[in-house]
This record gives C-alpha cells, sequence and structure tokens, in this order.
C-alpha cells in the first residue's frame, strides 16, 4: 500500500470506535433503512432476493457470492442469481432514493456535488469497458476500467450518490462484446462531462449545493 493511503486508512481506524449502544436495535434500524430501497422493485420475488442480499452481505459468510448467500437460506441459487446476473430490473429509482434521503439528512444551501473519474486495473477483455488508459488509481496508462462517480459534501459529512460506467468508443461501436458484456442496448457512448451533466439532472435537484466541483 502506497505510503500516503497508509497514513489515510491509519487515521480513518483511529477515528472508527464505536460505542457498545451503538448497537441497540441495530437490526431494526437496518431494516427501515433498506426498505425504501426495497420498496422500488416492483415483483414480490424481486423484493425477497434483496433482503437475502442485504442480509448475506452482512452475515459471517467467508465468500460473500450469490451461490454461497443462497446456501445459507436454504435457497436455490439460480433464483438468486437470476436477480443479481441477468433478469433486468430497474435500477435509478434506487440511486434517486439515495440522493432524496442523502439531501434531506446532510444537505444544506451550499453543499458542494463533487465530479470525479476514478479508473482501476482490470484485465479480462469482456468486462465492460476494458482497454488501455490512463488509470488514476494506480497512475498509469494499463487496462482497465473508469467509473465517474458523483458525490455530494458539506462541513464533515459526504456521501456518494450515482455512478457511471465510462463506455469506450470501441465498446460502444462493438455489437457482439455488448451482447456478451450484458451492455443494454440504450447505453450509447458518453464522454465523462456528457455522463457528469446526466447525472446531475437526474440527481442534483435533491441536493442543496453552491458549488458544483
Amino acid at each position: 500500500m502506497e505510503r500516503r493511503f497508509e497514513i489515510q486508512k491509519n487515521k480513518i481506524l483511529q477515528e472508527a470506535q464505536i460505542k457498545p449502544q451503538v448497537f441497540n436495535g441495530m437490526l431494526k434500524r437496518l431494516e427501515q433503512f433498506a426498505q425504501p430501497f426495497v420498496n422500488t422493485l416492483k415483483r414480490r420475488e424481486q423484493k425477497e432476493h434483496a433482503h437475502t442480499y442485504i442480509a448475506g452481505l452482512l452475515s459471517d459468510l467467508k465468500r460473500k457470492n450469490t451461490e454461497s448467500i443462497a446456501y445459507r437460506h436454504d435457497l436455490d441459487r439460480q433464483g438468486l442469481q437470476r436477480f443479481i446476473g441477468s433478469v433486468p430490473w430497474a435500477h435509478l429509482p434506487l440511486l434517486q432514493e439515495l440522493a432524496r434521503q442523502v439531501g434531506a439528512e446532510i444537505g444544506e444551501d451550499d453543499g458542494v456535488i463533487v465530479f470525479d473519474p476514478y479508473g482501476q486495473k482490470k484485465w479480462g477483455n469482456d468486462s465492460v469497458g476494458v482497454q488501455r488508459k490512463w488509470l488514476g488509481r494506480p497512475g498509469m496508462v494499463d487496462k482497465g476500467q473508469v467509473g465517474v462517480y458523483m458525490g455530494y459534501a458539506y462541513g464533515k459529512e459526504n456521501a456518494l450518490v450515482d455512478t457511471r460506467i465510462y463506455l469506450p468508443k470501441q465498446w460502444a461501436k462493438d455489437k457482439a462484446r455488448r451482447k456478451k458484456g450484458g451492455v443494454p442496448k440504450n447505453i450509447s457512448y458518453q464522454t465523462r462531462h456528457e455522463l457528469e451533466l446526466d447525472m446531475l439532472n437526474n440527481k442534483g435537484k435533491y441536493l442543496p449545493n453552491a458549488w458544483i466541483a
């Protein structure tokens, strides 16, 4: 780990001291937190899968994939795998609910909306958006994926509210590759600035702000 990240990590760990009473009623609070997001799903089985998946992610399973989570709940793995990997469901209402909650909980008139691309190494040719490019995280040109993120910050509070994967022109024009990677037909090539403006148009109304960075 780079020295600058090691320093930041140690600082975060020093501040991460939780009082025992914080855990009182935690499961009930978690259920209340998750419910508005689960409610955006339309079908009953989708809502059931969402509860199962969240419980699995918070469990003591060593490998938290859909197969392990399904077996922990004595379920057939295919239903949960289809829910996560292949059955289409609208994710935008979940992100809108997230932005609404962030704006309601920590929003202030002089808050800041922040956009930032983030690149990480990824070698699989079938991984969506992979190509050789400048990757900010490792600080080098290499094969990888780039995501564009929308965050909100005010004072000591901050949160991520949206993200889009950057789809290079070569990917956007390659029908066979798109189909294999599961890229929806309505997704076309957009520059990073166009992705940012799209997120701003969709989520900005929930986030009071004086600055966009």
